[in-house]
This record gives structure tokens, C-alpha cells and sequence, in this order.
């Protein structure tokens, strides 16, 4: 009796279960998930977590049903480029040899964009091994690196990356952009529209519930029982600024009420946090470090708005997906973004939030202190907020698109 092989799919990225980056977080949902639904699931990452690359994790492991498989790295961290890019290089080099190992004709590569350009040594792989490779696109590299100011990628070298990267987009069976702009980035590219597919990214949208702000557990243990809280949570980085809301503090100094919260890292976290210390603007600052999954929907609970940032020229190459959970959480959203932006057009037309110009520090000023005065306000947006995830964005229905994305490719 010929018994039918199980579909197959190999996913590929740089960090993976336990690492509370998003990109991991969400990389195990799907797995896990397409688990239950009867695949073969394959992980290739590396041994590294995102926040402490001095961790070694083991190079062979399973969890839920998905066979993880780490490999060796350099870890240099994200201090330094050149520091970065060997990182990327060890990455590329032993993720080859791995996948081009265990991968079999007919698989699914999905390969995501960390480190960037993994497309195309997952097109290379996927050509050999008689595989099919789908793109997972959380961000568009080299342009991401062009726009922050890397010269070298704006000339030759730049093009030559472009080229390749753009064949391995054309060669997938699919591509997933995670935003309509991206999409948009990608047809522009010359990629066939039947192979771009867009499915948002999510958040935990069960475990993360709307909290009041008064029962939030740790407004109590952070003393911001009596606060207006402005949140922000997760990676402040290079595709992001944080002059507008320094400057916008400084222009609400007079608001003793009124505080700032930032929970996690990044290197626009550590520039603001220089700049508050040394304004003298501690008392209307919070930092605290990452929070544990288990514990977002009550971090996330804290703030009565949050805000998000991500430079204009930015748009379409990547997407602040922390927008998701925020939504979750039933708390509305500031964007300081391009208003056109993907999250500056769901905000304003969803009616959960506000797009303010990166820039406009007048604008993002007076908005909080507007919203600081209407609980009304701020109460209906969130309601807004959450109504759209159980609609739109929830966890259950971007994975459902997966499987189906999955299934028509695998076929």
C-alpha cells in the first residue's frame, strides 16, 4: 500500500521560539498551527535570541510537533554594521547547507527577511532541491537600508542586491506582503500579481484582552494610577524617530498629569532616554524593559493611548505591525507616520486613532493633550480598535488565509 507523504514545509528565519521578537512570535504561531492542520513543519534559525546574543540555544530541538533545527552564527549583535553584516553572512552560509540538507522535491520554503535578502539563498536552495519557495515579506531590503542612509547600497552594489532579490521574488510560487502598500512596492517591482498575496500580521488577540486602565496590574505597581499614559511598547529602532515626541514632551512639561511610557529596547530607545535625562524631563518618562508574552495584555493595558512611529520614506517597505496588538488591547493609536501610510490610512479611517506627520511636534503635542481631556473619546476609539481586530486582523483569520495561501501553492 502506497501511503501518501505528509505536505512539507521548511521555514526560515533567524529567530524562533523562545525569542519574544515579533517576527518570531508570529513565525511560531503559524507554525504550530499548520501543525494541528496535519503538515510537516521544519524550522531553520539560529541558536541566538534577539536581545541577548550571548544565549545558545540548542542546535536540535522540537516543540509542539515543529522540528527545530540551529544553526551555528556568529553574534556580534546589532552595535555596529559591520558587526551585523558578518552576523547575516554566518547566517546565510550555515542556513544553506542545513536547509539544502533536509529540504526534498516538492517542499515549501517559506523564507522570511531575517537577515535580509534570505530570499535569495532560499531561491538558490529551493532551484537545487526541486522545492517551491514562498517569500515571507516583513520588510523590502536593500531599500529599507538605502532609505536609513547605508551609501554603499544606493550605487552599484545596491543594484546588483536588488536584481538578485527581485529574481527570487519573481521565482516564488508566492510572495506575502504584510500591508497593501508593500503590495503595492511589489507589483511596481514587476512581481505577477497571482503570486502577491497580502496577510497582515497579527497579534495574540485571545490572550491579549481590552483592560480597563484602573485594573490594569501594573499602572498600580509603576504608580500611574493617577497618570494620562502615552505607551509605546517594543522596538524603537532605525526605522523609526523619536524627536517628535521628545519635542512634544517638552511642550507638555507643564502637564505633571501627563507621562510617558516606553516599554522595550532599541536604538532610538536608548537616544530618547539620553535626551530625557538630560532635559530634565524624567519625571514625565517610564522606561522598563521587555515584557513576557504572557504578561502584554496587561502592559499593553497601562497606556490609554499608545503611539507608533515609522519614517515616511519607509512606507510600503515596512509595516509597524505593533499596531495589532495595540488594537487588541482595545486602546487607540497615535500614528506619527505618514498619514497615507498603511497604518496612518486604517487608523483614521477605522476611527481607532490619530495620524500625526513625523515632524509635527505642535500637532502631536495638542493631540494629547486633547485626547487627556476626552475619556469619552479615547474610550470610543479603543472599542474601535478591538472591533476591527475581531473583524479584520485577528490571529485565527490571518492563519486561515495561510493554510489556504499554503494549500493552493503546495498543489
Amino acid at each position: 500500500m502506497i501511503v501518501a507523504r505528509r505536505r512539507r514545509v521548511i521555514f526560515v528565519n533567524r529567530f524562533y521560539y523562545p525569542d519574544h521578537s515579533a517576527t518570531a512570535q508570529i513565525l511560531t504561531d503559524l507554525a504550530e498551527a499548520l501543525v494541528v492542520a496535519a503538515w510537516q513543519v521544519e524550522v531553520v534559525t539560529s541558536r541566538l535570541q534577539h536581545e541577548n546574543p550571548a544565549i545558545r540555544l540548542d542546535s536540535r530541538s522540537a516543540r509542539a510537533g515543529v522540528a527545530i533545527h540551529r544553526v551555528a552564527t556568529t553574534s556580534f549583535g546589532r552595535a555596529g554594521i559591520v558587526g551585523r553584516l558578518v552576523d547575516y553572512l554566518s547566517f546565510y552560509f550555515s542556513a544553506f547547507f542545513v536547509l539544502f540538507a533536509i529540504a526534498r522535491r516538492g517542499d515549501l520554503i517559506v523564507a522570511k527577511t531575517d537577515p535580509p535578502l534570505l530570499s535569495v539563498m532560499a531561491a538558490l536552495v529551493a532551484r537545487l532541491r526541486h522545492a517551491r519557495l514562498v517569500n515571507w515579506l516583513q520588510d523590502l531590503y536593500p531599500e529599507v537600508a538605502a532609505e536609513l542612509g547605508v551609501a554603499t547600497l544606493r550605487g552599484p552594489v545596491g543594484s546588483t542586491l536588488r536584481r538578485l532579490r527581485d529574481v527570487s521574488l519573481r521565482t516564488a510560487v508566492a510572495n506575502v506582503a504584510i500591508g497593501d502598500r508593500m503590495a503595492e512596492r511589489l507589483t511596481m517591482l514587476g512581481v505577477p500579481a497571482d503570486r502577491i498575496a497580502v496577510i497582515p500580521n497579527w497579534a495574540d488577540d485571545a490572550a491579549i484582552r481590552p483592560i480597563p486602565p484602573d485594573q490594569a496590574l501594573f499602572r498600580r505597581e509603576w504608580t500611574l494610577n493617577s497618570k494620562f499614559v502615552v505607551g509605546y511598547s517594543g522596538n524603537l529602532g532605525r526605522a523609526h524617530e523619536s524627536d517628535t515626541l521628545f519635542r512634544a514632551a517638552l511642550l507638555l512639561r507643564d502637564r505633571p498629569d501627563i507621562v510617558f511610557l516606553m516599554i522595550g529596547g532599541g536604538r532610538e530607545n536608548v537616544t530618547l532616554s539620553k535626551r530625557v535625562q538630560a532635559s530634565g524631563l524624567t519625571n514625565h518618562f517610564q522606561f522598563r524593559p521587555y515584557q513576557p508574552r504572557e504578561a502584554l495584555s496587561q502592559s499593553l493595558a497601562v497606556a490609554d493611548v499608545h503611539w507608533l512611529s515609522l519614517l515616511p520614506e519607509l512606507e510600503g517597505l515596512i509595516v509597524p505591525s505593533k499596531f495589532y496588538g495595540i488594537a487588541a488591547a482595545g486602546r487607540p493609536v497615535i500614528a506619527v507616520t505618514d498619514p497615507d501610510g498603511e497604518i496612518g490610512r486604517i487608523a483614521v479611517r477605522e476611527g481607532c486613532g490619530l495620524a500625526i506627520m513625523p515632524g509635527d511636534a505642535d500637532g502631536l503635542a495638542e493631540t494629547i493633550r486633547a485626547l487627556a481631556g476626552d475619556s469619552g473619546r479615547v474610550a470610543a476609539m479603543g472599542r474601535a480598535a478591538r472591533a476591527l481586530i475581531d473583524r479584520d486582523y485577528s490571529r485565527s483569520a490571518a492563519i486561515g488565509r495561510w493554510k489556504m495561501l499554503l494549500e493552493r501553492v503546495a498543489t
